[in-house]
């Protein structure tokens, strides 16, 4: 299966020898690489989006990596380290993500936009947390994409946005001049407790 069909995992359990010596898996978790399913379209032919999260399957038309969670501050971040750093902060600020969100290390404007479009998209979040740090994605673009999906889709929650690295200096200066009243933060966890405090609606 491994071989013939892309698959990631195989997880047999229980599987039995009957009297007769036949083998038999009664049950089975298989799971297979998405970047193959391109070659097994008998298998994508299976999929039920009824039994997936809305947005994470959005998520996946978007191309960043989404997983929904039970939490109340939707999390931004570029890095699947970074962006699980951010959520362990959160926890130990006081709250819960309400979300994986990874915009990837070579995300575009674009991909910001779709991402943001995903937050607001979660009626549980009561507050967004932005940590950004800009090597491959400049902290300029991502501000910039942070605006545009401004103009596109209803903010009425509070906003905390940390940027550190690549043009962390001209993005704090775009959303500076920018309309909508950013909180900004120096570092993570002075992210993390402004982005609580929020969401319990008093100052830091």
């Amino acid at each position: 299966m491994f071989e013939e069909m892309d698959c990631s995992l195989v997880e047999v359990n229980p599987l039995v020898v009957t009297k007769q010596d036949d083998v038999i898996a009664l049950d089975a978790k298989v799971t297979f690489d998405d970047n193959a399913l391109r070659l097994h379209q008998e298998l994508a032919a299976w999929r039920d989006f009824d039994e997936e999260e809305p947005l994470e399957t959005l998520a996946g038309r978007y191309g960043v990596d989404y997983v929904k969670m039970d939490g109340g501050i939707g999390c931004l971040v570029n890095g699947a380290g970074l962006a699980m750093a951010t959520m362990d902060i959160i926890l130990k600020a006081g709250s819960h993500p309400a979300n994986f969100l990874d915009i990837k290390g070579g995300a575009s404007k674009e991909n910001v936009v779709k991402a943001f479009t995903l937050l607001m998209s979660d009626a549980n979040v009561k507050t967004v947390l932005i940590n950004i740090f800009g090597g491959i994605v400049k902290c300029d673009m991502v501000a910039a994409g942070i605006l545009e999906a401004m103009k596109e889709v209803k903010v009425d929650v509070p906003v905390v946005v940390r940027l550190s690295g690549t043009n962390a200096e001209e993005a704090r200066k775009i959303l500076d001049d920018a309309d909508f009243n950013f909180i900004t933060a120096e570092t993570l966890v002075e992210a993390a407790q402004k982005a609580v405090a929020a969401e319990q609606g008093r100052a830091a």
